[in-house]
């Protein structure tokens, strides 16, 4: 019997089990979150004795007369001080690290209430957030400080909800007390839990699958395998990913499914996984792109490993290169990136009355239903699908995962069905940034104006296609940069591997290509003896430019405004790195995008449905502000449901940053009916009255011929500065964005913050590593960047001469914000020591040695 002190109360257990696993599963506190298990995210931070410690490290036997405080354990002051603070500071997004943040910080503000900012980095070291960059963080734990000093009262205010203001997030208290439930918080009377048994050979054919012993194993529910799917592909462009890998079939990476173990508890999983015997003939692979073109092994069998090509051509390249005064030919490589969300994937599938219920916490609930009644064979009525709070995406949480094998396992079983990856396995299985080799041709005249660009990319796409194919068309169609000129000719191939499946990341392959485009130009302005910021500021585009992929640089265009407020800083530091980069908004090229929202009047209160994920990027808080602006109701009167299939129109994926344009301007064309309805009635005469918004943006494909084809419905530019200490570490990064209209200041801020971080990491830090096909990472050797590394960030936003056509003119900021930082960063070293670094991680730097 193991006896402790949790929140003022004594607690018993008679087993000796992770503290995590008694906080959440015995006693259901719930607000103690499990990020990773393996004492590195902090996440799960509780106070034992007034010490911040992980609750995942330690059994209840070494805590045994301690006296232990969770989230839920805070004092009513504390609770509210908190709150407070972090809502008003802007320091929640998707919010899964925040419980334990607010922990870590209370450990600090018991003992010292006057903080500096350097000993608040120390105190939330051991916590990470992939979300926000810390600043603002650090903020509200500096801002608690003095109410607790001074003890000043906290008054809850409604707050301006008008366009461009700071309006707290809508769910910014919820997240920060530990009470927004995410998908791993929800237990169900009599739910079990599954476990996909893992292909043991990234290449191999399996042989048999023996089940026998597990299935007489009384703690076992069912044994699944493909036999049991009624159709056992899936895939978001293309089904090409087995739900479960088939005996007779090849596994395409270590994280292939063989089988899926149900059990009527999660703790006797991975015994009775091991009774089940599965034999190989293990096969040679391919880890390669350039061993995936020889095309002698195919990875699928009967298909090229060419997964997808694009050739896009403008103009002349060759002759124009011929002609030009000055060249650069350079080759470039980035590795594979792990979004490392803080929360890993979990699903939660039950089956009543032929009608199968998924709870999850994805980037797109349509996404998922799409993909689970394909699989399950089910007309769309017969699945429901609801989205819980997402902790973090950044594109990891596109593909299906958990999903499928939840609702499968329901389905078959008749049961409640939790399914949840451990950190090892969600690094191992969802799909990564593409690792590509870019080798260009990029030339310009004696005067330093660009002449034409030639690149061909390959990128390894891993296993399966997963959105490898859009990936590698951005990557293509942005290579050429924001820049005046338009004579390129870039070649994109797209390769199966037995690698980890490559898929979206934020940025969507922008960040690979601005990467090599952007340090090529640092060496031809070289080349033409000119300053690196004057090479960029000529050539950057104008509204009425005609861009390098033909479509007209529409009057929202704002590179140049972005390079006019970075001026004083560069001046200010004289061997700082630039980068600039774009980022289109919206799926484009051809491919029908779509928003929607209904908004219902029901009980005095205005419901906006939109099925939008929201995954930190505060798109709930969007909608409610868009609405207020529009038809002039107050926030109290707003409400933003969740999404749900059976509530909330399909407004397509969280991706492409699409959402606050699309979504944002199909929700103020639901607005304006509703306040055209209200110019006669009130409120209450409305009630049971339902309003909805599309919003559709016509483009061109790919293949276009016309001089000037529609790509995209806008682009949102960045121009960012990197400056190094006198050790080379990044001092300062100044970062100006121009994303149209801002809805809301602190949540655009605390975006480019996090993305700023999240470059940084990317351009020195992070480093995913795979051997022959085998994960050798794990979540603590990512590389991910902690509080103490962040460097003063300064955020400025611009727009240019004009607002774009949806949402007010906004446009999207989460992706822009993370693709120039890597090549500013390479920038700066390259003018500190004169080393050109063409791969990342850079190597040689006070980061990496």
């Amino acid at each position: 019997m193991f006896i402790l002190s949790v929140n003022g109360k004594e607690y018993s257990s008679e087993s000796d089990k992770k503290l995590l696993s008694f906080l959440r599963d015995d006693l259901h506190l719930t607000g103690t979150k499990d990020g990773c298990s393996e004492g590195a995210c902090g996440a799960c931070t509780v106070i034992v004795d007034g010490k911040a410690t992980r609750a995942c490290v330690f059994t209840l036997s070494r805590l045994q007369g301690k006296k232990i405080t969770t989230i839920e354990g805070l004092s009513q002051r504390e609770r509210l001080v908190y709150s407070y603070c972090f809502a008003a500071c802007g320091a929640v997004q998707c919010g899964f690290c925040i419980p334990g943040m607010v922990m870590s910080a209370k450990a600090l503000l018991d003992v010292n209430t006057t903080p500096t900012r350097e000993e608040v980095k120390k105190a939330i070291r051991g916590n990470i957030c992939r979300c926000t960059g810390y600043v603002k963080i650090e903020d509200a734990i500096l801002m608690a400080a003095d109410y607790f000093r001074t003890g000043r009262e906290v008054v809850f205010e409604s707050g301006d909800a008008s366009l461009g203001s700071s309006f707290a997030r809508v769910d910014a208290v919820a997240k920060t007390l530990g009470e927004g439930i995410y998908t791993d918080d929800i237990t169900l009377k009599g739910m079990c839990h599954a476990k996909a048994i893992r292909a043991a050979y990234p290449r191999a054919r399996v042989l048999s699958i023996d089940k026998s012993e597990a299935e007489k194993d009384p703690r076992c529910v069912r044994v699944i395998t493909a036999e049991d799917v009624p159709n056992n592909r899936h895939g978001h462009l293309k089904k090409d990913w087995p739900v479960l890998i088939a005996t007779g079939e090849l596994t395409h990476y270590v994280g292939d499914a063989i089988c899926l173990v149900v059990a009527e508890n999660r703790a006797d999983l991975d015994e009775l996984c091991a009774k089940v015997k599965i034999t190989y003939d293990v096969l040679e692979g391919v880890y390669d792109v350039h061993t995936a073109l020889k095309d002698e092994i195919r990875v699928h069998e009967g298909e090229s490993n060419v997964m997808r090509s694009e050739h896009i051509v403008r103009g002349d390249a060759r002759k124009a290169l011929e002609n030009s005064a000055h060249t650069v030919h350079c080759t470039f490589s980035t590795p594979h990136t792990e979004h490392a969300f803080m929360e890993p994937e979990t699903a939660v599938a039950t089956y009543s009355d032929g009608t199968v219920t998924l709870y999850t916490g994805g980037q797109s609930v349509y996404d998922e239903l799409h993909e689970v009644t394909h699989i399950l064979n089910l007309p769309e009525e017969k699945v429901h699908c609801i989205s819980q709070l997402v902790g973090g995406g950044f594109g990891g949480k596109e593909d299906m995962s958990v999903q499928h094998h939840a609702a499968l396992a329901a389905y078959i079983t008749h049961r409640p069905v939790k399914v949840k990856l451990s950190r090892a396995e969600s690094i191992m299985i969802h799909p990564k940034r593409h690792p590509m080799e870019m080798e260009l041709t990029l030339g310009c005249d004696e005067k330093g104006f660009l002449t034409g660009l030639e690149c061909t990319i390959l990128a390894d796409t891993g296993a399966y296609a997963s959105l490898g194919g859009p990936v590698l068309q951005r990557a293509c169609t942005h290579a050429a940069g924001p820049y005046d000129y338009q004579n390129i000719d870039i070649t994109g191939i797209a390769l199966y591997t037995n690698n980890v499946p490559s898929g979206a990341f934020r940025g969507f392959g922008v960040t690979q290509s601005c990467f090599a485009t952007e340090s090529a130009i640092n060496i031809l302005a070289e080349k033409v003896g000119m300053d690196p910021f004057e090479f960029r500021y000529q050539n950057a585009l104008l509204p009425g430019d005609v861009m390098p992929n033909g479509q007209m640089a529409s009057g929202d265009t704002a590179i140049k405004e972005c390079l006019d407020a970075l001026r004083p800083y560069y001046e200010k530091y004289p061997k700082a790195g630039i980068a600039c980069a774009l980022k289109n908004s919206g799926v484009g090229v051809g491919v029908p995008d779509t928003g929607r929202c209904i908004l219902s009047v029901e009980k005095g209160i205005v419901h906006i449905r939109t099925s939008a994920a929201c995954m930190g990027q505060g798109l709930a808080t969007v909608v409610l502000q868009i609405t207020a602006e529009t038809t002039g109701l107050s926030p109290e009167s707003l409400t933003v449901e969740s999404p749900d299939t059976f509530r909330t129109p399909n407004s397509g994926t969280s991706t492409a940053s699409r959402q606050t344009a699309f979504t944002g301007e199909a929700t103020r064309r639901a607005a304006e009916k509703l306040s055209e309805a209200l110019k006669d009635h009130t409120l209450s005469e409305l009630e049971g009255m339902e309003f909805f918004g599309e919003f559709s943006y016509e483009t061109d494909p790919i293949t276009s011929t016309k001089p000037h084809p529609v790509s995209h419905l806008a682009y949102s530019y960045s121009a960012q500065l990197v400056d190094l200490d006198e050790n080379g570490r990044v001092r300062e990064v100044v970062a100006v964005c121009d994303s149209g209209r801002i809805i809301n200041q602190l949540s655009a801020e605390g975006q480019i913050e996090g993305g700023v971080v999240m470059g940084l990491g990317y351009a020195l830090t992070e480093n995913f590593i795979t051997e022959n096909g085998y994960v050798k990472s794990k979540y603590g050797t990512l590389g991910l960047i902690r509080a103490t590394d962040v460097p003063q960030i300064k955020v400025i936003t611009v727009h240019g001469p004009e607002y774009g056509p949806a949402a007010y003119g906004a446009k999207g900021i989460g992706e822009l914000c993370t693709i120039p930082t890597a090549p500013a960063v390479a920038h700066a070293y390259y003018r500190r020591d004169g080393i050109f670094r063409t791969s990342l991680p850079l190597e040689k730097t006070a980061y990496r040695k």
